[in-house]
């Protein structure tokens, strides 16, 4: 009797023991997935969620091998309670069973095994074929630059392709040993899902890689003779294409993956309404980069416009800019209400209305709107140009419908109303004088000073001919002062682009100039002297004294 009660508790725990080990393969299984969902770009940031339901699928787990173990002894138990022998009861029932479902059972066992053998053949064939498909792709093109996406492509796809692998294996073996069909039904829609996932994630991956590939190639063969010169000032529109394309591919995987799940198949319409809505998000942006850029090179083109010219089309620029943006995505919102299937007319007579009511609310938006077209048409001012308005002095930025920018030389930058510009100060408008005053004495020969003068303006003019106008003017003699006769001498120049521009320089050029002839034909150059004596402090009060007593005694 105590032989056969130690035979039924090993049986017992035998049958626990077998339990906890399918438990704990499956733990691994479970574990596994977490690992490889870790890897995904899109859940790294979902980390402490993924962690959570690792956890808690754990805790699940514990509790059924808990609720099995518990039913194993409860069912053993009632056995032994009837007298029964576990292990000549167990036995009976596994008789009871067929030779030709243990044959088939066998079989399918070898089959799987040997499935589960030869996928993990063919994957090491695999990884040693895209190892080297790599290190060809990365050879291939001649380029660095997207060798890192090459990498990341083909290490992606070698992951996904074993996990795939082994899913398909998992399926098959689940038919082969004739699971029921429910377990082969929900395999099915893993392995779909997760193909899915992964064949989304590789096409954005394979995209990542020619977008590379493509950007290196343009960089490389763009000069001034080809259309490919404009590339540079499209390049920065890629991180935003690439973004883009990020989400289409992540909407349009999620898309897919609801279809695939019966009770909220329905919803798969949203996913590409979405799409579309993100394409024409793209275009609007493409489109508006692309407007801009032609607008600047059929305007801005001709190599022969002036300086007047240039800053015009330079100060018109930004208004047509500003229009045709606002043109375009005008245009892509009224595209995007009709993916929507919301009627964009009621929106736009509504939209009619409030802007009028808006309009006759907001004066000083309309003030500064006419404003804005009055100093662009009366050329009171140009982008470029260096004017002093109000508390604003600098160069003038950009000239908007409401606002004029303005960088002072100090860097800061001062927006300003077009409505509240009073008076303005233009400093680079057609052009400006550089004034000179010398001073020479009164025994010189003024028509011997004026004729030096007018030679030094020639040759001034012959050293800059694009920035002196006209040459250098005697205007006279403006002054007598006391230590000599002030002649005065005017060169017209171009102006700068700051109250202290061109002139300025020119001044001191024809300082120096002046210095040197004047030297060289002997005329004398006046300079007022003062001079101050300082004296000790007992001689100073001495003389206040005197000067005190003296005046006490003269007659008031």
């Amino acid at each position: 009797m105590g032989k056969t009660a130690g035979m039924n508790i090993l049986f017992i725990l035998a049958e626990i023991s077998l339990l906890l080990s399918i438990f704990l393969v499956l733990h691994w299984l479970i574990s596994k997935v977490f690992k490889k969902l870790r890897q995904f770009q899109a859940l790294r940031k979902k980390h402490q969620k993924l962690k959570i339901l690792h956890r808690n699928i754990k805790g699940v787990l514990v509790l059924c091998w808990a609720i099995l173990s518990i039913t194993v002894l409860g069912v053993n138990g009632f056995l032994i309670y009837r007298g029964e022998n576990l292990k000549e009861y167990t036995f009976q029932l596994i008789r009871t069973i067929s030779p030709e479902v243990w044959l088939q059972l066998g079989l399918g066992i070898v089959k799987s095994l040997s499935v589960l053998i030869l996928a993990a053949l063919f994957l090491r064939f695999l990884h040693y074929v895209l190892n080297k498909a790599c290190g060809f792709a990365q050879n291939f093109d001649q380029f660095s630059a997207n060798d890192e996406s090459i990498e990341k492509f083909f290490g992606f796809l070698n992951r996904n392709l074993s996990n795939s692998i082994w899913l398909l294996s998992i399926l098959w073996c689940s038919q082969i040993l004739q699971f029921p069909a429910i377990v082969s039904l929900y395999l099915y829609v893993l392995l779909r899902i997760y193909i899915i996932i992964a064949v989304g994630l590789l096409i954005f991956k394979a995209a990542d890689v020619m977008i590379d590939s493509l950007d290196a190639l343009s960089q490389k063969y763009s000069n001034s003779d080809n259309l490919l010169r404009f590339y540079d000032r499209l390049r920065h529109l890629l991180p935003f294409f690439k973004r883009c394309l990020e989400v289409a591919i992540y909407v349009y995987m999620a898309t897919l993956v609801v279809q695939q799940v019966e009770l909220i198949s329905s919803l798969a319409t949203a996913g590409i309404k979405t799409i579309q809505i993100i394409g024409i998000v793209l275009i609007c942006r493409v489109f508006t980069e692309v407007a801009n850029l032609l607008v600047e090179e059929i305007l801005l083109r001709n190599q022969s416009l002036t300086g007047v010219q240039k800053q015009r089309r330079l100060t018109i620029i930004p208004l047509i800019e500003s229009s045709l943006k606002y043109f375009i995505y005008f245009g892509g919102g009224i595209w995007i209400l009709e993916i929507i299937e919301i009627d964009p007319t009621p929106i736009l007579a509504a939209a009619g209305i409030l802007g009028l009511a808006a309009g006759l609310g907001a004066q000083n938006l309309i003030n500064d709107i006419v404003c804005g077209f009055f100093i662009l048409f009366e050329n009171y001012y140009l982008v470029g140009d260096f004017i002093e308005t109000n508390d604003a002095l600098g160069v003038v930025e950009a000239i908007e419908l409401r606002t004029t920018r303005i960088r002072h030389p100090d860097g800061q930058v001062y927006i300003i109303r077009n409505g509240d510009i009073g008076l303005i100060v233009n400093y680079s408008k057609d052009y400006i004088y550089a004034v000179v005053d010398v001073n020479v004495a009164y025994e010189s020969n003024l028509d011997h000073v004026y004729k030096v003068l007018e030679e030094l303006g020639k040759q001034l003019q012959e050293l800059y001919p694009e920035d002196v106008l006209e040459a250098t003017e005697v205007d006279g003699v403006e002054d007598f002062g006391n230590s000599g006769i002030l002649i005065r001498t005017l060169t017209k120049l171009l102006p700068g682009n700051s109250h202290r521009g061109k002139h300025d320089d020119i001044q001191g050029v024809l300082r120096r100039m002046i210095k040197d002839a004047f030297d060289r034909e002997g005329i004398e150059l006046s300079v007022s002297q003062h001079v101050v004596s300082f004296k000790n402090q007992d001689e100073s009060n001495l003389t206040k004294k005197k000067l005190g007593s003296r005046y006490s005694e003269s007659p008031h």
